[in-house]
Parts: structure tokens; C-alpha cells; sequence
């Protein structure tokens, strides 16, 4: 029925002065009870939520996938400058998965494995600039 580890909604609490536990569990169960253990699990989830979205979560968030946005298209554009083909998933993966680029598929790379890969991609070119300078 409930929920055996209530570390989520303290976690939480902790972060919303003024917040007081009884009054948060009355809500969400409808005045049923104030005991975290009488909840549901789609009650409890439910408060969680709008505790995190309450806490600022949701803003941290979109600030991530902003960021991760950011970091993609930076070294797909990279990736153009050295003649991948970025409209064709199929070749920015095989280009990434090759072990001395990432060894990994473009979606599984993480936001430090993004930062790595940009300057790699930055010294590649900088060296193919370099080469064919000295023609």
C-alpha cells in the first residue's frame, strides 16, 4: 500500500521553510490522515512532485536540458566543420562510437563526456587546419 522509505519527502521539507509535514500529508491524502505511512504510493508520489515543483526543481531542470541542449549542438556544429553528415543519426553515431572519438552513441554521451568531446573535435580541426596550412 505505502511507502518504506520517506527520505524524498524530507529531503524536500528540508528545503521548503514553513512547510509542515502534517498539514503537506492532510492535502494530498484529502484529510484522510497526517501519518506519511497511511499514504499511497501515487499519494505520496503525487505530493513529491509538487514538492519538488514547489522547491524549484522543475526551473534546475530546464536549465539542464537547456545547458545539454547547448553542449549538443555545439559539437554537432563541430562535427560539421570536419564533414559529418549531422542530418543522418545513423553517421554521428558511428562517427561517436568510434573508440578514439567517444566509443559511445551521440544520446549516451553526458554532459562531461560533451565537454571532452568538443575539445577533441576543436583539435582535430585545429590539426586538419594546421596540415593543410603547411600545403
Amino acid at each position: 500500500m505505502g511507502v518504506d522509505n520517506y527520505a524524498r519527502f524530507y529531503a524536500l521539507l528540508g528545503k521548503l521553510p514553513g512547510a509542515d509535514k502534517e498539514t503537506l500529508v492532510l492535502q494530498f491524502t484529502n484529510g484522510r490522515t497526517s501519518h506519511l505511512h497511511l499514504m499511497t504510493a501515487a499519494e505520496y508520489g503525487s505530493m513529491c512532485t509538487e514538492m519538488e515543483r514547489v522547491a524549484g526543481y522543475d526551473d534546475r531542470r530546464e536549465a539542464w536540458r537547456r545547458e545539454m541542449r547547448r553542449k549538443r549542438s555545439a559539437v554537432l556544429h563541430q562535427m560539421q566543420l570536419l564533414g559529418v553528415d549531422t542530418a543522418a543519426w545513423d553517421k554521428v553515431d558511428k562517427f561517436c562510437q568510434d573508440k578514439r572519438i567517444a566509443g559511445m552513441a551521440f544520446r549516451e554521451i553526458d554532459g562531461d563526456g560533451l565537454d571532452a568531446l568538443l575539445t577533441k573535435l576543436h583539435a582535430i580541426r585545429r590539426k586538419k587546419d594546421n596540415k593543410n596550412e603547411t600545403k
